[in-house]
């Protein structure tokens, strides 16, 4: 029987069904058009969107360039379906809201003057400007309503053969924004690219401007690259791991990516699994990043529980055996897994087949419900205070002791005994 890949399902969705024959995306450039019969295209689409459709992946967001105003796009679709939100007014850019799709428009612009943090910019009606202006050849492929690409910087190419490539001067586009440093690293993960030595002296003579950037949106940007799938093959890039490590010098444990690889397809290793990986050890360098980029207070008290439990495992050799169902009443599936993986990446010695049978230990764990609640207790006679979550305590403990049971017989009598 001839079996579809999913590659080839996408291709032939993307041929019969592209994402830019939607409707409402229709009505959205025909409004746009409207009034200017002159102009061969007032809108097209833009970066991600664009390259994403080309390389046949999932679209998530769209964004389109058009020469009008921010002014004329609000006057235009006032009195449509669409919510109008000023998303960014100070940098040209208004998104649209219907119940199908959020659209972000952005006018075409050229930059005049830029710091590296911040663009002085220019609004322009010029394709070829608006594309110079931009990051990577990649993200500067445009395509019509009506799905004809106009490719100014040869990006079609590029993406075709996986080259995430500066335009232009790479210490011209890196000056205008230091950010596109940690957004080369992202894009030449997920697109497994190889770099130029050249792009790589541009960025290490750079690297200083990382430090006017806010801690927000270098955090931001890691996140997106912890999200990638290919992040574990860091190590296999010895350009980027170095450049990686010069600007996040608290992630100490790459070499723990090598064992991570193993298991990515058996396990949902999120985010924070990944920052465990990274900066859990004997030192307190997940404080240190805590700190430094003033994560979440939920972040922090996870890597901290992490870390205290961490310990707890090198200590015990039989922690994923002795007492594995208390540890998932009290921390929960996701934190035991979290663990399992941690240990597993950290040690040498730990086996595939050991992690994979702890694994299906912690999943096939079926954890009993403590029934128990201050309202049972006060229909049992017990007046509200302290003595009720003290009570509860004392039978929870008792319920654990013995093996998750524990009858209601003896829950009366441990009441009663509070009561007197």
């Amino acid at each position: 029987m001839f079996n579809l890949n999913s590659n080839f399902i996408k291709k032939i969705k993307k041929t019969f069904f592209p994402f830019y024959r939607n409707s409402e995306l229709k009505f959205v450039f025909k409004k746009l058009q409207q009034g200017f019969p002159d102009k061969p295209k007032v809108a097209m689409f833009v970066g991600g969107c664009v390259r994403k459709y080309l390389s046949n992946e999932e679209i998530d967001d769209i964004d389109i360039a058009t020469s009008l105003t921010t002014d004329q796009i609000k006057e235009k679709f006032k009195d449509t379906k669409f919510n109008i939100i000023d998303s960014g007014l100070k940098h040209g850019t208004v998104t649209l809201v219907s119940d199908q799709l959020k659209l972000e428009l952005t006018t075409l612009r050229k930059d005049v003057k830029t710091d590296g943090r911040h663009a002085e910019i220019e609004y322009t009606d010029d394709w070829q400007k608006d594309s110079e202006r931009r990051d990577f050849t990649i993200n500067a492929i445009y395509l019509d309503i009506n799905g004809k690409i106009f490719d100014p910087q040869l990006g079609t190419a590029d993406l075709r053969n996986h080259n995430v490539k500066f335009i232009g001067d790479p210490h011209k586009r890196i000056e205008e924004d230091y950010l596109r440093i940690i957004r080369f690293i992202r894009f030449s993960l997920e697109y497994e690219s190889q770099v130029e030595q050249t792009t790589v002296e541009a960025i290490k003579l750079n690297l200083d401007g990382i430090i006017k950037i806010s801690k927000e949106r270098v955090l931001s940007e890691l996140f997106k690259i912890l999200r990638i799938k290919n992040f574990v093959k860091l190590n296999k890039n010895k350009n980027l791991k170095d450049i990686f490590l010069l600007i996040f010098p608290e992630f100490k444990n790459l070499e723990r990516l090598s064992k991570l690889e193993a298991i990515m397809n058996k396990s949902n290793i999120d985010r924070e699994i990944l920052l465990a990986v990274l900066l859990i050890d004997e030192t307190n360098n997940y404080e240190y990043f805590s700190h430094k980029y003033n994560v979440s207070n939920d972040l922090k008290e996870n890597l901290k529980l992490i870390n205290e439990n961490f310990i707890d495992v090198q200590k015990n050799k039989k922690f994923f055996q002795k007492n594995l169902k208390k540890n998932i009443y009290f921390f929960g599936k996701k934190h035991l897994i979290a663990l399992n993986i941690l240990y597993f990446s950290n040690f040498k010695k730990v086996k595939l087949q050991d992690y994979l049978n702890v694994l299906n230990n912690i999943n096939k764990i079926d954890m009993p419900k403590f029934s128990f609640d201050g309202n049972y207790l006060k229909e049992k006679g017990m007046k509200e205070g302290a003595l009720i979550g003290k009570t509860l305590k004392l039978i929870e403990k008792e319920w654990l002791d013995n093996e998750f049971q524990i009858s209601e017989k003896r829950v009366l009598k441990i009441i009663q005994a509070q009561k007197s």
